[in-house]
């Protein structure tokens, strides 16, 4: 539920830190906007919340052309029966609903097709299928207006079936047609080097702490796979279409990101946008998780020190799961040197513009078909067969619809895996706010006091007041190790 009062206070005072938590409905104009729009205020009597733009749409509404909502930040995640819709949004945004219906949607979040309605009604104002449209128009729109592709093209990779459809939605939110408002704009959208080349803007809630997510990447960073420079991360990746790169660096303007990718086509660009969104956790919201940890008289310190740190998610979460495998008792730097070579001896080759970027990292498959690499023992390569086994005929699935408590019970069963693992996969790969590898060596280190350190039960016990938000303390806590010991230590201790 809104509160009111603040929703008037953030938007009287266009306070960046609540855009995207709630939308402004105009009556007197018929539009809506984003918190932040610099158009002149309307009087409160004319002024109605939503909490969000499909709800807004809903009500008859549409997108102020000037604050541009689809550029708004991401719905960020609940706690309770409603990560529940946290999860929906996901697989929403990863086109669960173009390849199957509610039914289908809500049987993969074991809840029912009703009860499933009954959530986004009482937390979004509005159905999964309406969100699920205006998510695809407005992603439609931010490609109208940031790249030069053709409308047929915009309107298949932003999940349409055909233009008819995209012209159809976008008339009935826009009120003209997709040609009619690309001809409209005034022709200063960057020109694509290549057809299917282009950067976008990705929006945050701010304060976000860019330097430090970055040193994060850079220190794990995979030889060949990824790279951390001055300019930005960068990437190889894979598409249906073949392999591609993308790079993410800060906007030269605004609370953003831009992302620069370069594929073969543009088939799942809406889940590659989704993915680079949750990987730097562009949609979290800090006004929910900062209070809980300022709280504690350990965190409060780096909280005020380090404004704006984020959960460092995972490009990939297969990836992910044989990082934390290969990290097990062993420094970041090693674990990253046998990392670097599990890609160059299983991943495909591929060419990039950008040197040292040589090989996507392999699938669970290409896995199971190469050789241990020098220096991984018997015993983890093991583990890492299983894993990939396991993942691969579906018996673990490495998917945000899992609840926490289901996905590290099912990961725990698999022999070489134990809770850090699982909790370590759980907090990257699927991006869990309250996943915490307790037994990780660098947490105890940061709460060692006058030389004794926690044990792993007094840090479960002392992290319930952190709860829902574990993974974020986590996070800050391997930041004060940083100065002290060059880089957190991240070592299991199943």
């Amino acid at each position: 539920m809104l509160d009111v009062q603040i929703c008037e206070r953030a938007r009287l005072a266009r306070d960046a830190r609540f855009d995207g938590l709630f939308f402004t409905g105009v009556l007197s104009t018929g539009i809506f906007c984003r918190p932040i729009c610099p158009a002149p205020q309307p009087k409160a009597r004319n002024v109605v919340y939503f909490p969000s733009a499909a709800a807004a749409a809903a009500a008859g509404l549409r997108p102020c052309l000037r604050c541009r909502p689809e550029a708004a930040p991401g719905t960020p995640a609940w706690n309770g029966t409603a990560a529940t819709v946290s999860r929906a949004l996901t697989l929403i945004r990863q086109g669960a609903l173009q390849s199957g219906g509610l039914s289908a949607l809500a049987g993969r979040l074991g809840v029912g097709p009703r009860h499933l309605r009954r959530l986004f009604e009482r937390h979004l104002g509005t159905s999964p299928m309406a969100m699920a449209n205006i998510q695809r128009v407005l992603f439609a729109k931010k490609l109208l207006a940031e790249t030069q592709w053709p409308i047929t093209e915009i309107a298949l990779c932003s999940g349409f079936g055909s233009i008819r459809r995209f012209n159809a939605a976008f008339r009935n939110l826009y009120g003209r047609s997709p040609g009619d408002f690309r001809r409209g704009l005034d022709g200063r959208r960057p020109a694509d080097a290549a057809r299917f080349e282009c950067t976008l803007t990705l929006p945050y809630r701010p304060p976000y702490h860019w330097e430090a997510m970055l040193a994060f990447f850079a220190a794990r960073a995979i030889p060949g796979v990824e790279k951390v420079t001055p300019a930005g991360y960068h990437r190889t990746l894979r598409t249906l279409g073949g392999p591609g790169w993308l790079q993410v660096r800060p906007a030269p303007a605004g609370h953003a990101l831009a992302l620069q990718i370069c594929l073969p086509d543009s088939r799942g660009l809406m889940t590659l946008v989704d993915r680079v969104r949750r990987m730097f956790d562009l949609d979290a919201n800090l006004a929910a998780v900062q209070p809980v940890l300022l709280a504690d008289e350990d965190l409060a310190p780096l909280v005020r020190r380090y404004p704006g740190m984020r959960l460092p998610g995972a490009w990939d979460p297969f990836e992910t799961a044989v990082r934390a495998v290969v990290g097990q008792q062993i420094s970041i730097k090693a674990a990253r040197t046998l990392l670097g070579r599990i890609a160059a001896s299983a991943g495909p080759a591929v060419a990039t513009v950008h040197p040292g970027l040589s090989h996507c990292f392999p699938t669970a498959e290409e896995l199971l078909c190469a050789a241990p690499p020098p220096g991984l023992s018997p015993r983890r390569w093991q583990t890492l067969a299983g894993l990939a086994r396991a993942i691969g005929d579906g018996a673990i699935e490495l998917s945000p619809h899992t609840d926490l408590e289901t996905f590290v019970q099912a990961l725990t069963r698999l022999p070489g895996i134990g809770p850090w693992t699982a909790q370590y996969i759980a907090m990257r790969a699927l991006g869990e706010p309250d996943a915490f590898p307790a037994g990780d060596l660098g947490l105890c280190q940061a709460l060692e006091r006058n030389g004794t350190r926690p044990t792993q039960r007094q840090i479960l016990a002392r992290a319930e007041s952190w709860r829902p938000w574990r993974a974020y303390a986590a996070t800050y806590l391997w930041q004060r190790m940083v100065p002290e010991g060059g880089e957190s230590v991240e070592k299991q201790s199943d």
